[in-house]
């Protein structure tokens, strides 16, 4: 497969940002900047796109072992200087600390069909007897299964105080609206008074309190 193919696959799968990628790099002991990270993940067809060498992806899958199990003490993995699609595979399993049995049920997802023993034979030393090279068909497969399961969600845009504010405004607005154009009550009613105030006027100066009347029962 393609070096910068495999590099844009991870990193949408993980939502990896330029700054996260750099950080990758660098804690496979490689610095590298945001222009050459940008670069590499460009289409082939961009002018600006540049190859990513096999060395070059070999430290970011180091790095990316790091970030997923946590960077062993000691002197750091040395990159490999050719990769092979069981190499990567190899690196890919160790990151995602992913066993033969998940391997399968994950291709199984994306209606692949791999046996324990055709998979045992990606990982074999290449002068061994049982070791079969793992083609592009089943690393692409791979990777897609892995994005099926392992995919991070963008997270959704946060307001801005400037629309917060715009909001507040709009609100604003629309509640003065809403007050100006308010149908007052059918029946009479004084400027300033309670709608449902008892039609009984008191003089609240009286000094005598208004007589009750009795009520005569019907014998």
């Amino acid at each position: 497969m393609n070096n910068n193919d495999i590099l844009r696959r991870l990193r949408y799968t993980f939502n990896f940002n330029d700054k996260q990628m750099v950080a990758i790099f660098a804690s496979a002991g490689e610095e590298v900047n945001r222009e050459q990270v940008s670069q590499w993940l460009k289409k082939d067809d961009d002018s600006d796109f540049v190859a990513l060498f096999d060395t070059k992806l070999a430290v970011f899958l180091n790095g990316f072992i790091n970030e997923k199990r946590g960077k062993k003490p000691g002197a750091q993995a040395i990159p490999e200087k050719r990769l092979s699609n069981n190499i990567i595979l190899t690196k890919l399993k160790i990151a995602l600390n992913l066993q033969a049995e998940q391997i399968i049920s994950l291709l199984s997802e994306v209606d692949f069909r791999l046996s324990k023993p055709e998979l045992s034979a990606f990982s074999r030393k290449v002068d061994h007897k049982h070791y079969r090279e793992c083609k592009d068909q089943v690393l692409r497969n791979l990777l897609q299964a892995i994005d099926k399961k392992y995919h991070v969600e963008r997270s959704k845009k946060i307001a801005s105080p400037t629309d917060s504010q715009t909001k507040a405004r709009n609100d604003k607005g629309n509640y003065a609206k809403k007050k100006q154009n308010k149908t007052p009550p059918s029946s009479p009613w004084v400027e300033g008074a309670r709608p449902n105030a008892s039609s009984v006027y008191v003089n609240p100066n009286s000094t005598t309190s208004p007589k009750r009347q009795r009520l005569k029962l019907a014998k």
